[in-house]
């Protein structure tokens, strides 16, 4: 989502901000009104999203998932070209099992990626799956999230990122408008109930694999994941 890739793809569309990501990431739900965006990404302020969504209305909706489909490919093809062919393809199965057998209640934008047409090669499909599961777990967080009484921003302000390990600086990121409220240890709480929660959302969808599979599966995304990023 911050790759060279996806940076390229912006400046090819001529869009900025957050609006290459709201129309590349949600393009797969269709022209819709801004408001639906907003219901599945969540976790950001509405306004930021209607005016991220609407300023990238010169490029169709089902053209800019086609493009951040691309940029997510190329991502993949790069970052994991040190990953054997052979582990490559079994890792791609799996990722692509666990999306098939997955619900796609309460996740429209797992469901939507997943009904994109899927790269051939190995590399690229490790990394569009790994995407689609990632929408997965997105979707069904919200839901949790939201069962245990927390707001999207107060879930924002209690955690953190790679890129950004405060709540404050997450939220700031995200555009919400401060100032912010400090998280108690009620919210705190709420957080990480709903993070368990998440996991036991998200678990169906692994349970068509053997013991054997997920050991594998465990084993190769720690081998994926040491070739992308050391």
């Amino acid at each position: 989502m911050i790759s060279r890739e996806a940076k390229a793809y912006g400046e090819a569309a001529g869009l900025t901000l957050w609006t290459p990501y709201m129309r590349g990431r949600c393009g797969v739900l269709g022209e819709v009104d801004a408001d639906v965006v907003a219901s599945a990404v969540g976790f950001f302020p509405p306004g930021v999203v209607r005016a991220s969504w609407e300023a990238g209305a010169s490029l169709p909706a089902e053209e800019a998932a086609r493009r951040y489909a691309g940029v997510c490919d190329a991502f993949g093809r790069r970052k994991f070209a040190g990953l054997p062919a052979a582990d490559a393809d079994r890792l791609a199965g799996l990722l692509e099992a666990v999306a098939a057998e997955a619900d796609v209640i309460g996740a429209p934008l797992f469901a939507g990626w997943r009904a994109m047409p899927p790269p051939e090669d190995p590399l690229a499909r490790v990394s569009r799956f790994a995407h689609v599961l990632r929408e997965l777990r997105g979707g069904l967080h919200l839901v949790a999230v939201l069962s245990c009484g927390l707001t999207p921003l107060e879930s924002v302000l209690t955690g953190a990122s790679i890129l950004i390990p405060s709540g404050d600086g997450n939220a700031r990121y995200f555009g919400w408008p401060e100032p912010y409220a400090e998280p108690d240890d009620d919210t705190r709480k709420r957080r990480a109930d709903a993070e368990e929660l998440t996991d036991t959302l998200v678990a169906p969808a692994f349970g068509g694999l053997s013991e054997a599979d997920a050991d594998e599966f465990v084993a190769l995304l720690g081998k994926a994941a040491k070739v992308a990023f050391g």
